[in-house]
C-alpha cells in the first residue's frame, strides 16, 4: 500500500468514526382483542398503525399481533414485545388494563398505552379514550326518528362503563326524537364472534327490531340487516360494504393523528404519561357520510347535533335526566361529569332490563 493509499484510507476512516451513527428507528407494538379484518374495532386501530408508518417511514418499526384475549395471553404478548425492544406499546382493549399494568411495572424503560381503561398506575403508562357516547347520540337521534315498529335493537359486548354509556347516550337521544322507542339490548359477552354477533341480530329482529346498534366488532349484524331489510349503523368503522341499503351512517374511531402525535412524542423525547379523552372536537370520533335513506330535515338534524357537540355548545348528556328507577341524576341544564361517565354502570330512566353483574 503506497503512502497516499494509507493517508485516503485513514482519512475515510476517520470520518466514518466521525460521523453520527444512524438513530435506530422507534419500536412501536400494537395488540388488538379482534382480527385486524373485522373492519371494525380492530380494523380501525391497524389504519392508525398503518398512519404512523406513512407518516415517519423509516424513522418508525411498527409491530402488532391481532386477536389476543384480555388476560394472561395480553401480559405474555406486552412481555414478548418489550423483550424484544419495543419503545412503546399500544394496548387497545378495555381488558387488557391489569396485564398491561403489571408488564409496565417489570419494564421501566418502556413506554405504554392502554386504550379505554382507567388505571395508571405507573409513569411510564399513557391512557387514551374516545367520546364513543357523542357518535351513539347522533345515531339515537336518527333511529328514534326512522324506526316504524319503535323498536331499537342493540347489541352490546361487556357491561362496562364504555358500553352502558354508549346505551345510555343511544336510548336519551332516540326517547327524545321518538316518546314511544323501545331498545331491547343483548348481551353478547364478546367483541368479535361474527356467528353470535349475526344469532343476536335475528333475537332482535324476532322481538320487532327494525334498527339494530351495536357495540360489537365483526360486520355481522350488518349483513342481517341489509338481509332482512331493516337499518343499522357501523360501528367504530364505516361498514356501508357490508349493508349498501341498511347503513344510515356510522362511528368512525379516527385513531392515526392520536397515535401519529405520541410516537412522534417518544421519537422527540417528549412523551408523557397522559390521561386523554378526545371526541368529535379533536376529529377522533367522526360520522361516515349520512346515507340518503335519512329524510332530509332528519338528515339536517343529525348534522346540526354533531356541529353543536363539535363546538362545545351541547353535551349529549344533560338534564334533566333520571336513573332507571327514576330517582334523579342530573338536574336541568346539569351535564355529566367525565368522572360519572367512566363509571357509568346504571341505566337511565326508561330503559328496560338489567345491567348483567
Amino acid at each position: 500500500m503506497t503512502t497516499t493509499t494509507r493517508l485516503l484510507a485513514g482519512a475515510v476512516l476517520a470520518l466514518a468514526l466521525a460521523a453520527p451513527a444512524a438513530a435506530e428507528p422507534a419500536k412501536v407494538g400494537y395488540i388488538y382483542v379482534g382480527p385486524i379484518g373485522d373492519f371494525g374495532w380492530s380494523h380501525e386501530h391497524n389504519i392508525g398503525r398503518l398512519a404512523v408508518e406513512e407518516h415517519f417511514g423509516d424513522k418508525v418499526e411498527t409491530t402488532y399481533v391481532e386477536s389476543v384475549p384480555e388476560g394472561a395471553d395480553a401480559e405474555r404478548v406486552m412481555t414478548q414485545m418489550a423483550l424484544a425492544g419495543a419503545d412503546i406499546i399500544f394496548a387497545t382493549s378495555f381488558g387488557y388494563m391489569d396485564p398491561i399494568n403489571n408488564v409496565a411495572a417489570r419494564f421501566p424503560n418502556v413506554k405504554f398505552e392502554h386504550a379505554t381503561g382507567y388505571k395508571r398506575e405507573h409513569p411510564n403508562v399513557a391512557l387514551y379514550n374516545a367520546r364513543f357516547y357523542e357518535g351513539r347520540a347522533v345515531i339515537g337521534h336518527i333511529a328514534g326518528k326512522m324506526t316504524r315498529t319503535n323498536v331499537v335493537g342493540y347489541i352490546a359486548s361487556y357491561p362496562i362503563p364504555e358500553v352502558v354509556m354508549g346505551i345510555n347516550a343511544a336510548f336519551l337521544h332516540a326517547r327524545k326524537a321518538n316518546p314511544d322507542v323501545q331498545f331491547k339490548v343483548v348481551w353478547a359477552y364478546t367483541w368479535f364472534d361474527p356467528a353470535l354477533e349475526a344469532d343476536a341480530a335475528n333475537a332482535l329482529i324476532e322481538q320487532g327490531a327494525d334498527v339494530i346498534m351495536q357495540h360489537t366488532d365483526s360486520t355481522a349484524a350488518m349483513a342481517i340487516a341489509e338481509q332482512k331489510g331493516i337499518y343499522a349503523f357501523g360501528q367504530a368503522s364505516d361498514m356501508k360494504a357490508f349493508g349498501p341499503t341498511a347503513q344510515l351512517t356510522a362511528i368512525i374511531d379516527n385513531w392515526g393523528p392520536y397515535y401519529v402525535e405520541r410516537v412522534g412524542a417518544v421519537i422527540d423525547g417528549s412523551w408523557e404519561s397522559t390521561d386523554v379523552w378526545q371526541g368529535m372536537k379533536e376529529g377522533l370520533v367522526v360520522m361516515s357520510p349520512f346515507s340518503d335513506r335519512i329524510p332530509a330535515d332528519v338528515r339536517a338534524e343529525a348534522e346540526a347535533m354533531v356541529a353543536a357537540i363539535s363546538d362545545g355548545s351541547y353535551h349529549p348528556f344533560t338534564g334533566p335526566i333520571n336513573r332507571q328507577d327514576g330517582s334523579p341524576w342530573l338536574a336541568a341544564g346539569e351535564v355529566a361529569d367525565d368522572g360519572t361517565l367512566l363509571g357509568m354502570n346504571f341505566y337511565i330512566e326508561g330503559i328496560e332490563g338489567a345491567i348483567p353483574n
